[in-house]
């Protein structure tokens, strides 16, 4: 990892970041607001790739916010949902032996297919950085694209299917999760009627550091 200092969120997919002296430009893959994470000046942490076709080497990984880290690359849900469950780590998941990513529907990919003995369970992940009041809230922006899983897992769960929406909160001042009403009350009532179909909600702190990630606790609703 790779520390520097935010210099501003130029486009949508760029973040333009300052370390030793120079300005560069970093790719960003979160496509939400990131809503009170941008203060200019605050550190940054930067995964560096060394492929040759890449124009930003950098990635942002995490934003320093009073004190912690708070993660903002939207990658990471899903693989820390796989290196859960491949750990045990994940209540409720016994008997499912095969993990399968961006199982598709008819209106596009969800994030993940588990798969075994016990049946068949569909994931969609969720990255989420907002906290306010202690509540962690997704989404940070209004999202359709957001709603249409909602949709996906309702309509699985109402086929008899079993479904959940893992919410991967990448900060830790979080100690209940919601949906956030007030930025996407669409999404808010998709997610809530998702709820009355059967699909499960599974919010976990995940806990950032320089060296990595850790599964904290999993928090619970606040409707």
């Amino acid at each position: 990892m790779r520390a520097a200092r935010l210099v501003g969120r130029r486009k949508r997919f760029l973040m333009d970041v300052e370390a030793d002296g120079s300005v560069f430009t970093a790719h960003t893959n979160n496509t939400g607001s990131m809503l009170g994470l941008l203060r200019p000046g605050s550190e940054v942490l930067l995964s560096v790739s060394g492929s040759p076709t890449r124009k930003h080497a950098c990635t942002v990984e995490a934003v320093r916010l009073d004190g912690f880290w708070v993660g903002v690359n939207t990658a990471m849900p899903t693989r820390v949902l796989r290196a859960a469950w491949q750990a045990g780590l994940l209540p409720g998941c016994a008997g499912y032996d095969c993990f399968r990513a961006e199982p598709a529907f008819a209106g596009g990919r969800l994030d993940a297919l588990l798969s075994g003995p016990a049946g068949e369970l569909y994931v969609e992940t969720k990255n989420v950085t907002m906290v306010e009041d202690c509540v962690a809230q997704f989404p940070d922006a209004q999202s359709e694209r957001a709603c249409k899983h909602m949709g996906e897992l309702t309509r699985l769960a109402a086929q008899g299917l079993r479904a959940a929406v893992f919410f991967a909160v990448q900060r830790p001042d979080g100690r209940c999760f919601a949906p956030a009403e007030v930025v996407d009350p669409p999404y808010a009532e998709a997610f809530k009627a998702a709820l009355k179909a059967g699909v499960e909600a599974w919010p976990f702190v995940v806990h950032v550091a320089r060296d990595g990630l850790r599964l904290g606790e999993r928090l619970p609703l606040a409707l």
